[in-house]
């Protein structure tokens, strides 16, 4: 059974930075691709980072130059380090991982950003 499980949001000042981790169980997600999304309350689903099997990554223009998206794949983990953080960065933040034609997610991380 797959699984999905983030952990590192939190309460963070403005400016500040986190670093989320999502490990995957259940398989070896070596060949396939991961990333994160962000969700705020009354607002659609946007995706914030991915980065493919190859080891190439996509970063959103919203985040650009503040997140980093990197892998262990030795471990199943994708890692979002979050830098200069905004309070319009507060949002449930969820990894996935696109794997045999499927979407796996996680339960998701709350992130808030306020002094």
């Amino acid at each position: 059974q797959v699984q999905l499980v983030e952990s590192g949001g939190g309460l963070v000042q403005p400016g500040g930075s986190l670093r989320l981790s999502c490990v995957a169980s259940g398989r070896n997600f070596s060949d396939s691709n991961m990333g994160w999304y962000r969700q705020e309350p009354g607002k659609q689903r946007e995706v914030v980072a991915v980065i493919f099997s190859s080891g190439i990554t996509v970063v959103s223009n919203i985040v650009k130059g503040r997140f980093t998206i990197s892998r262990d794949t030795a471990k199943n983990t994708v890692y979002l380090l979050s830098n200069s953080l905004k309070p319009e960065d507060t949002a449930v933040y969820s990894c996935y991982v696109f794997s045999g034609g499927r979407t796996y997610w996680g339960q998701g991380t709350q992130v808030t950003v306020s002094s």
